[in-house]
């Protein structure tokens, strides 16, 4: 006979572990992607400076 009780709580805790996956893998793109637009803030900034990088060395954030 199948306990489901036991099932149950066996499947909860494994839905809490991958929330918790998710929330920590969202927080660490969310630090990638304010890295990200710092560094292309500072990118614009010297390019408006004058300073030019090679065409092959710029990086475009990918789209969904």
């Amino acid at each position: 006979m199948i306990d489901h009780e036991s099932h149950l709580r066996s499947i909860l805790e494994s839905q809490r572990k991958l929330a918790t996956e998710i929330t920590e893998l969202n927080n660490a793109l969310s630090m990638r992607k304010e890295q990200f637009a710092k560094q292309q803030g500072i990118i614009e900034y010297l390019t408006a400076n004058g300073i030019s990088p090679e065409e092959n060395e710029r990086t475009e954030l990918p789209q969904k």
